[in-house]
């Protein structure tokens, strides 16, 4: 008994003098040594690469002095895995790591990303890593299975547990679990680097854009950070839905499903970029989470052609309203549109627009129950001035006109996100970006084709490569 204590004791001792606080190993004090040879026949111990470990965690390199010549830099590390040396650790135990003295585990940088590797002929079967809140970091594999890297970002200030198991032709599978920290965010220099989610929290339509303004901008140049920043940018719905961010210029992406969200959605919004370290001295900051709720599916439908409008509820015909809308010169911007505002009275000039003051084209005045679908001034609006020409031919300045209790009751009916579209109309395709939330009118290709993610963008990350046992 006093040889097998005293044994355990030299390898704990070893391992740990190598990788740091080492949680479960090689011969764990709770393990049962057995005969070593007899151990060895059955199945080979391996060697598991820890790439990017801190050199040096002696008492001259704390997590006071990461950046401090101490440290000594990084480098891979050694561990050794055998037989029964692996089992799970739950968030609760790695969480401890949060309030243990000293660091949990050998220290490491947040920024690049974590390898794992073994060598050749043995195989990983399995590797995760896993923060303090329980939650896995994406990975993929390669060379054949010997290497694993992390495929998303590592968050500063952040203790991790990592599994890994492996397997070699001469034996059964083996495996380690131990533990690092990153950097703490205090302790990296550099601009914060944020994002703010819109529209706001509340209810909005069915056709309702997520937008994240950034703090700072990403040129298209930059495609690894831009799939670094998109990557960490999590959209969650209830039910779930299959949807894309879209870099709309250098520091603005939105997000939309592939085709409109189901009616009563729960949509969630936060960013992962916290801690995150993206280079040229700027570092992830906390940005406040977004979550929103989608009412009905309520859809306009207006037929220039027709001069109708039908509006209907989660598929069902509400109403159909005799319309007016832009006459030859003033055609009304054809495609879908979403409500931006609600507006019960408005002054419209024809100045706006560019109608010269004095013209026969000119007009100056109140507008009630305008309901808002462009920037530039289109509106859904009460015209009781152009009523006999509603449902018979089309008059308006490009605004689409209705009697007083019409627009009243769509003004009603309709809120912020929901669908405005207009066919047969002759007039300019609805844009997708300058001018309210024209999104719906790229299709899927295209709106994939501006994710710094997808094939399309030209910027898609590596595909996750699966790790499988040797058979």
């Amino acid at each position: 008994m006093t040889v097998s204590r005293a044994r355990r004791r030299l390898v704990w001792r070893t391992l740990t003098g190598v990788t740091g606080v080492l949680l479960v190993a090689a011969a764990a004090p709770d393990a049962a040594p057995g005969p070593p040879a007899a151990r060895s026949a059955a199945s080979p111990s391996l060697a598991v690469l820890v790439g990017r470990v801190l050199d040096g965690a002696g008492p001259g390199c704390t997590s006071g002095s990461l950046r401090s010549r101490q440290c000594g830099g990084w480098h891979e590390q050694t561990v050794q895995a055998v037989p029964g040396g692996e089992r799970a650790l739950d968030a609760a135990q790695l969480a401890a790591l949060t309030t243990a003295p000293g660091p949990a585990g050998p220290l490491t940088s947040a920024g690049g990303p974590l390898r794992i590797a073994v060598a050749e002929p043995a195989r990983l079967t399995d590797v995760t890593v896993q923060d303090a809140h329980g939650r896995r970091i994406a990975g993929t594999a390669g060379g054949g299975g010997a290497v694993w890297r992390t495929a998303a970002p590592l968050r500063a200030g952040e203790p991790y547990a990592v599994h890994v198991r492996a397997q070699h032709p001469g034996g059964g599978p083996v495996g380690v679990t131990l533990a690092f920290s990153t950097a703490p965010e205090e302790r990296l220099p550099g601009e914060r680097f944020t994002v703010e989610f819109g529209p706001g929290s509340g209810t909005y339509g069915a056709g309702q854009v997520i937008t994240a303004e950034l703090s700072h901008p990403v040129p298209a140049a930059q495609r690894r950070r831009r799939a670094l920043v998109e990557g960490a940018l999590e959209v969650t719905s209830r039910p779930r839905v299959e949807g894309s961010w879209h870099w709309v210029d250098d520091r603005t992406l939105h997000y939309r499903p592939r085709s409109f969200w189901p009616a009563h959605t729960e949509v969630a919004v936060r960013s992962g970029l916290e801690g995150v370290v993206l280079g040229d001295g700027r570092v992830g900051g906390p940005s406040e989470p977004l979550r929103i709720g989608i009412g009905d599916r309520v859809e306009a439908v207006t037929d220039s052609a027709r001069h109708r409008m039908t509006v209907r509820r989660n598929g069902l015909l509400l109403r159909t309203l005799p319309v007016t809308t832009g006459k030859e010169g003033f055609r009304t911007r054809s495609g879908i549109k979403v409500v931006l505002r609600k507006e019960r009275k408005v002054r419209m000039r024809g100045d706006s627009i560019g109608i010269r003051r004095g013209t026969s084209e000119f007009y100056d005045l109140p507008v009630y129950w305008a309901t808002r679908v462009t920037w530039s001034g289109e509106y859904v609006h009460a015209a009781p001035w152009s009523e006999e020409a509603q449902g018979e031919e089309n008059v308006s300045h490009g605004c689409t006109g209705m009697s007083t209790e019409d627009a009243r009751w769509f003004f009603g009916t309709v809120r912020e996100g929901d669908i405005v579209t207009v066919v047969n109309s002759g007039g300019a395709r609805m844009t997708p970006f300058d001018n309210g939330f024209g999104d719906w009118n790229l299709d899927w290709s295209r709106w994939r084709a501006g994710s710094a993610l997808s094939p399309e963008g030209g910027n898609a990350a590596a595909a996750p490569s699966p790790l499988h046992p040797m058979v």
